[in-house]
């Protein structure tokens, strides 16, 4: 797969995620457009995990920094779950299932987008600045002791309440999907 990105490409995706930026200001105070602009024009891959993420609905914007390595971190902020749904945690839960396969997998799909699944706090810092999920759910990282004995961990936004639930990791629904996060 080509993970490069055409000029015109580069130039409409800038122009969606400042418009973006600029309607969520709440979301990023004291963040300055032109910092990350920079930033994006002088990582071509990023801009092409943030066009993947885009591309499935996603809707990207900046959600957090981190003074300390001068990242920008970029959330899906979509109000429900991205297009990319009905599907497994991982491989290994994927590769278990002897029928009814969904198409891929959530680890390898953030995977070959360049993204990391969000954590649980990040999921909560998420819910902090809106409300998401309200009739989906979103796969986050699972801890290793949980997916070893078979589960995978969601969560959701229900009775203005965030919840985080247990599944066993070879499930797979059409609402629910898997939340991204990409530093720049």
């Amino acid at each position: 797969m080509k993970k490069k990105l055409t000029q015109e490409q580069i130039n409409e995706l800038l122009k969606i995620l400042k418009a973006r930026f600029e309607r969520n200001m709440p979301r990023h105070k004291d963040v300055k457009w032109e910092k990350i602009q920079a930033k994006l024009e002088a990582a071509p891959e990023k801009l092409w995990s943030l066009h993947q993420m885009e591309t499935t609905e996603g809707e990207p914007d900046v959600v957090d920094y981190n003074k300390k390595t001068d990242e920008y971190i970029f959330f899906d902020c979509s109000p429900e779950s991205p297009k990319r749904r009905s599907l497994c945690y991982d491989y290994q839960a994927w590769n278990a299932r002897k029928a009814n396969k969904p198409e891929s997998n959530t680890i390898d799909t953030a995977s070959e987008m360049g993204i990391e699944l969000l954590t649980e706090e990040q999921y909560r810092k998420l819910q902090e600045v809106g409300k998401f999920d309200q009739k989906t759910s979103s796969w986050i990282q699972t801890p290793s002791k949980i997916r070893e004995l078979g589960g995978a961990l969601f969560c959701d936004r229900r009775y203005n309440t965030v919840f985080t639930y247990h599944n066993g990791a070879d499930s797979y629904y059409a609402a629910r999907g898997f939340r991204g996060s990409l530093k720049v």
